[in-house]
């Protein structure tokens, strides 16, 4: 057996989009591992974006804009796979139907869905889930660096915020009745296709990699490592906690090199 213990375990991968993102990353870790993963996707087009990815293995669907949807997914999971030894949240929806505003023009429609969607769908899932998780089971969410407030992020930073503090209510609430553990991987800068369409994104990537102690940028994979490891039980010790992944950028804001280059007079 591997030191992470999760092998024949079962879990649930939710927010699958390509072979980039870190729900994948955190897919393909848990089965080299030896462990059993069911995947949800948000549409049959994204299904059927990742035939070839997925095929041969358990995929099924579920918006997670509806509740419905929601409690269909845990009871189809439950009876197909019986219960889960932990899940995953990687989900982040933002409609922007604006575009870039400054936050407080946020519209309060688009505000109020990403919430739902990338926030409270964690909640609902949880709920739907509750009697179908063992004991001892690991629910971790991705989050974001608790220092990423680029105004082009927009409404998503709160809204991670949230997510972040929903997890430790989670963790206190389902405490009354079993051992279940929430926690978040609260990530720097990645490069992932959803990133990629954040206005000034790159900027903000490559300033973000200087200020890192090692002058590189994380990677999807360390993100998703972290993770697994919240999802196994060696991480038992560990709950309603927002770890951070970010190469040590929010500890290095004085930089002598980037200070430099940010106070050069011309």
């Amino acid at each position: 057996m591997s030191f992470l213990g999760i092998q024949g375990r079962t879990y649930l991968v939710v927010g699958v989009a390509n072979r980039k993102s870190v729900a994948w990353h955190v897919a393909q870790t848990l089965e080299g591992e030896g462990a059993k993963v069911i995947y949800s996707v948000r549409s049959e087009a994204r299904r059927a974006s990742l035939d070839k990815q997925l095929a041969g293995k358990s995929v099924y669907v579920c918006d997670l804009e509806h509740e419905d949807e929601i409690r269909k997914l845990a009871a189809d999971v439950a009876k197909d796979h019986g219960p889960l030894d932990g899940v995953l949240h990687s989900v982040a929806f933002a409609n922007y139907s604006k575009g870039l505003v400054p936050f407080h023009e946020t519209v309060r429609a688009d505000f109020l869905q990403a919430t739902a969607i990338s926030c409270f769908s964690l909640v609902e899932l949880a709920n739907a889930l509750k009697g179908h998780l063992r004991k001892d089971a690991s629910v971790v969410a991705i989050g974001i660096s608790s220092q990423v407030t680029a105004a082009s992020y927009g409404y998503m930073s709160p809204i991670k915020a949230a997510l972040e503090s929903a997890t430790r209510f989670l963790a206190k609430s389902f405490s009354r009745e079993s051992e279940v553990r929430f926690n978040t991987v609260n990530a720097g800068p990645l490069k992932t296709s959803a990133s990629a369409g954040i206005p000034g994104y790159l900027a903000n990537y490559v300033f973000a990699e200087k200020l890192t102690f090692r002058r590189r940028a994380v990677t999807t994979q360390e993100v998703a490592d972290a993770a697994v490891w919240l999802l196994s039980p060696r991480s038992s010790g560990v709950n309603a906690q927002g770890v951070v992944v970010n190469a040590g950028m929010d500890a290095n804001y004085f930089d002598e090199d980037v200070v430099k280059a940010a106070t050069r007079l011309d």
